[in-house]
């Protein structure tokens, strides 16, 4: 059963509870932490991006098309849409030489709700660049035009590249590829089932990648790097994972994924952490809970939190933007020691 993470207070009441799971585990596999089932099986969906971006290291694609660190970063990202975040994604398929309709990812406003707001009063017209998954398809159309695969059909699960993504995901999670259980992301690729124990040990691998193979050691390496070099890529103007990278450093590998999921690896700590929030809320969840796992962790320093003070409580307003109650964690991540 799910356990309480965040609850939603109105004046004196509590209205409304968010539940969720949570687990931190090394690299080795050893489970440091948890709230709720740790081995709860669901979709990675968004945050997985990183893993799935290894791939276009992999292959060799990103050598050969001399990616910037700026590029890597957004083919891992859920981005806005803002203007930086297009140019980077068309200034990628003007690299691989295709066009921009090309990406099979569809075309969509901003998740960002008031950015999106802003394009629909600028009567803005649209193109797959918009969507959010951008990125993570223009690095896949870069891989299909390195090995000489299809780019029609990339997006079929049965594709050579689609079957060689689910194998490094497979690989840096260390779960067989027969016991992921795959469905369609919004934005038509595949999207990986699998215990939240594995998301985690593929974070913290992710992360902390010494114990790998060279080849993907330096894959893992290249795009910590990128991530953290331009987390602006990652979500956008005051999304909460381009602030998370941006106040910690270099300290992690933070992704938001669709349906309240959430992904970290701390380097030089050999944590990785997966998060579940029950109802898919993200909005009003995702901070305090992060930020509450981590602060369990001992991750963040006081400089760190306090730069992130923002995102760890928030405010529950009403229409005129006046306080009415607050949005806060409730819970802690139990040790195993607490445990047995």
């Amino acid at each position: 059963m799910p356990e309480i993470l965040i609850n939603v207070s109105r004046g004196p009441l509590v209205e409304c509870c968010h539940r969720g799971d949570a687990v931190a585990v090394n690299k080795q596999g050893r489970v440091l932490a948890y709230i709720g089932d740790p081995y709860k099986i669901t979709y990675i969906r968004s945050a997985g991006k990183p893993l799935q971006t290894l791939n276009v290291i992999l292959s060799g694609t990103a050598k050969r098309f001399d990616f910037s660190d700026a590029e890597l970063s957004i083919m891992c990202a859920s981005h806005y849409g803002e203007q930086f975040h297009r140019d980077t994604v068309a200034g990628i398929m003007e690299k691989i030489g295709l066009p921009i309709d090309s990406l099979l990812c569809g075309t969509t406003l901003s998740i960002n709700p008031s950015y999106a707001l802003e394009l629909v009063s600028q009567h803005f017209e649209l193109n797959p660049t918009n969507s959010d998954c951008s990125g993570k398809h223009a690095g896949m159309l870069a891989t299909c035009v390195h090995t000489g695969l299809s780019i029609h059909d990339y997006t079929n699960e049965t594709h050579t590249l689609q079957k060689d993504i689910l194998k490094t995901v497979s690989t840096i999670c260390e779960i067989n590829e027969k016991h992921i259980k795959l469905g369609t992301d919004g934005c038509s690729v595949p999207v990986y089932g699998m215990p939240l124990y594995n998301m985690a040990l593929g974070f913290a691998k992710f992360a902390n990648p010494q114990d790998l193979d060279e080849e993907y050691k330096s894959a893992c390496e290249q795009l910590f790097r990128a991530m953290n070099r331009h987390p602006e890529m990652v979500a956008g103007t005051d999304g909460f994972c381009t602030e998370l990278l941006r106040c910690t450093h270099g300290k992690l590998a933070a992704k938001l994924g669709a349906e309240g999921v959430y992904c970290i690896g701390v380097k030089d700590r050999d944590i990785g952490l997966a998060i579940k929030i029950e109802d898919g809320n993200t909005n009003r969840t995702i901070g305090p809970t992060v930020l509450r796992c981590l602060d369990d962790l001992n991750v963040l320093t006081k400089e760190e939190l306090n730069s992130l003070k923002k995102y760890r409580e928030l405010d529950n307003t009403n229409n005129f933007g006046n306080i009415v109650g607050k949005v806060f964690p409730v819970f802690h991540l139990k040790t195993i020691e607490q445990s047995t």
